[in-house]
């Protein structure tokens, strides 16, 4: 099949007019026509993750973050995102990024989420209607079992593979409404307590939006790269669905450029 019948399946899922307006998802370099000799799936395109392309002899890379966000006057190799322009282009690799569209998307970004902790009743958090469907930020749903405080965030730590894991003063409240967010989902803080949350779950919460918090949510912060890992699981499972002859590989790259000591 061609690169751009495996685009056609990803923007069905996840169209591009569900991203936000900073955004800049959807294909990012190359030629959408030629056939597709491999897929490989990340969240972030680095040199590493293009070679690793290249190595596997697959011609399409696809991304949970867009390579590109700003406009280039010229490509001359000045930093990692214009080396990974040259060397896609240079071996024929397209590359195509689902991001925002993806996390505002039902069935998304949020709801993976939701599916390894294992929340019910799951509904969107900030929700806005789109051609007649659901759309929207953020996830709020309830665990089948109450949990402490501490026995929750010790699950969250394990399921995520997170190496610091941060929240606000433990109050002893039970954990039973979860709301969540993937990657910098402070912003959704406010209307997780509006929904009466036990507690809020993101990979990035800003110092000072801590303060305050304790007696309204509990707030867990477990890294950006920690709470859109499983972003390329969603990627394997349309193209798995609809190319089942394509070979797809999950990259062995870790890109999380944010290291713990």
């Amino acid at each position: 099949m061609k690169i751009k019948e495996v685009v056609g399946a990803l923007e069905r899922f996840a169209p591009l007019p569900l991203q936000d307006g900073f955004d800049n998802a959807g294909l990012q370099i190359g030629l959408t026509e030629a056939e597709a000799t491999g897929a490989l799936l990340c969240l972030d395109v680095t040199e590493a993750v293009i070679d690793e392309a290249i190595a596997w002899g697959y011609n399409l890379v696809i991304s949970h973050h867009p390579l590109i966000f700003r406009g280039y006057k010229s490509i001359a190799g000045r930093d990692y995102v214009e080396r990974c322009i040259m060397k896609a282009i240079k071996n024929d690799v397209v590359i195509y990024s689902a991001h925002t569209n993806l996390d505002n998307a039902p069935g998304g970004v949020n709801y993976k989420m939701a599916e390894k902790i294992g929340l019910t009743n799951v509904r969107i958090l900030e929700a806005r209607e789109s051609d007649g469907r659901q759309v929207g930020a953020g996830i709020i749903g309830e665990l089948e079992t109450p949990e402490t405080e501490l026995e929750f965030l010790k699950r969250i730590k394990k399921t995520f593979e997170v190496g610091c894991l941060k929240h606000n003063r433990l109050m002893g409240r039970e954990i039973t409404t979860v709301a969540l967010c993937g990657g910098a989902g402070a912003f959704l803080i406010p209307q997780a307590v509006k929904q009466h949350a036990d507690v809020f779950l993101t990979g990035e919460i800003k110092y000072h939006d801590y303060f305050g918090r304790e007696q309204e949510i509990l707030l867990a912060e477990i890294g950006h790269y920690e709470s859109e890992q499983y972003t390329k699981e969603i990627f394997q499972t349309i193209i798995g669905e609809m190319f089942p002859s394509l070979e797809v590989q999950t990259t062995r790259v870790n890109t999380n450029p944010i290291k713990y000591l």
